[in-house]
């Protein structure tokens, strides 16, 4: 008898333990950055569009960005930018940066847009960004992927 009012006493407990917490679960994972699209100028600059990956299930500031960009086989140069951008929770949103390109990444995009061939990039740098209700973060970034030029949209690759 002693041993079920123990057993009912442990299992109240835990419920009323169970009850105690909001359910939500705070999670901060390793955000990604990638590049949506990527706009050649008429002036030789870039428009490059910065997909920003929050994975954590909490919102997540996104306050600077420094990456160095390769393109094909040669580097682009650095990519420096401040969006101050706030992602919710397991979502992404898009931010636009301008940028200067090495005359070799100029050279490397304008040979895929004009042979209509894919186009391998790297992003290889950091993301400081601010978990919501915590302190900033730094974050690595390695992002090897493939742009393609956009029919019927001369100077695009997405």
């Amino acid at each position: 008898m002693t041993r079920r009012i123990s057993l009912l006493i442990l299992v109240l407990a835990t419920a009323l333990l169970a009850g105690c917490g909001d359910g939500i679960v705070r999670r901060v994972s390793e955000p990604a950055i990638s590049v949506q699209q990527l706009t050649v100028k008429a002036d030789g600059q870039w428009s490059v569009d910065l997909r920003l990956q929050n994975y954590s299930s909490i919102p997540m500031r996104f306050d600077a960005i420094r990456m160095d960009v390769q393109v094909g086989d040669q580097a682009a140069g650095t990519l420096q930018a401040a969006p101050g951008l706030s992602v919710g929770p397991e979502s992404a949103d898009v931010f636009t940066v301008a940028f200067a390109p090495t005359s070799a990444g100029r050279i490397v995009v304008a040979d895929a847009l004009a042979g209509l061939r894919p186009l391998p990039y790297t992003l290889k740098g950091s993301v400081d960004a601010t978990p919501q209700d915590a302190k900033a973060r730094n974050f690595e970034v390695d992002t090897r992927n493939t742009l393609n030029p956009v029919p019927g949209l001369d100077g695009v690759l997405r």
